[in-house]
């Protein structure tokens, strides 16, 4: 059967809706019962970060280059779990993913491999937050969120109390990523100003070229601030390490952040 212009090599439901698994040239999707990609990975590199969306996220990197205790809330095919193991051999990860069906795929169709390294727990990631940040604080150094169904962005995981238990969670020198889908004005907006609030508009947003998603960055209340030119610098050299478009994303960063640059850059 094709669907999506491509083959479908897999379909399941489950009581959130349906499941699709498509290949088309050589470029394997997870589809949620639109046309929308959650998740992508290369057939001939399966550890390569092929969604453009999941390579902007990975700018973090730029800031915080050596995650060590990471969460997660949102699997998706597994691929950012999945490079985030396989380059960082002392990365630790844990993973809210609310779907079981999905955690399934992940391991099925998209090599998210068994490891002593990843916990995965099914659940709400918001429920998951909440509960933590009543007994934990500053557990993490990197807190990712890439939260979506086939109707967008779950508003569990957007509202101002979310991201305040998200917070409390985050090391002081710590970075939250956030992928978010820029059409939508209004949610987009709101979660900007519930982010903003939290973190004192300690904030950096990256488009992603040519998609809608824009990826957000909080920074923790410690966080040092780097120089614009030793970014640049470092862009070059992670662009190297990773293969992924570091510089670009350090022009995107300058060009699209006039208001709020200088609460995360020097000069």
């Amino acid at each position: 059967m094709y669907k999506y212009d491509g083959l479908v090599v897999h379909q399941s439901h489950d009581d959130e809706g349906i499941i699709e698994i498509v290949e088309t040239e050589g470029v394997r999707a997870l589809h949620f019962g639109s046309h929308s990609r959650q998740s992508t990975m290369l057939l001939s590199d399966p550890n390569r970060l092929h969604s453009l969306y999941a390579r902007a996220m990975m700018a973090g990197l730029l800031f915080h280059d050596s995650p060590r205790d990471v969460l997660m809330i949102g699997l998706g095919g597994g691929t950012i779990a999945k490079f985030l193991l396989h380059q960082f051999a002392d990365c630790r990860l844990k993973v809210v993913e609310f779907r079981g069906s999905v955690l399934k795929v992940a391991r099925s169709h998209f090599g998210l491999p068994f490891d002593p390294r990843l916990k995965i727990k099914i659940g709400c990631g918001a429920q998951h937050v909440m509960q933590q940040s009543r007994e934990h604080a500053e557990l993490y150094d990197l807190i990712m969120i890439d939260a979506y169904d086939a109707e967008g962005m779950a508003p569990e995981v957007s509202n101002e109390r979310f991201f305040d238990h998200c917070r409390t969670l985050l090391s002081k020198d710590g970075l939250l990523v956030i992928n978010l889908w820029g059409t939508d004005k209004e949610m987009f907006q709101q979660v900007t100003w519930n982010m903003g609030r939290i973190f004192n508009w300690r904030l950096l947003f990256l488009p992603v070229r040519g998609r809608g998603n824009v990826i957000g960055f909080a920074f923790g209340e410690d966080f040092a601030k780097p120089s614009f030119k030793a970014l640049l610098d470092k862009a070059q050299q992670l662009e190297q390490q990773y293969h992924l478009e570091f510089p670009l994303f350090m022009q995107d960063f300058k060009r699209n952040n006039p208001s709020v640059i200088n609460r995360v850059f020097n000069k």
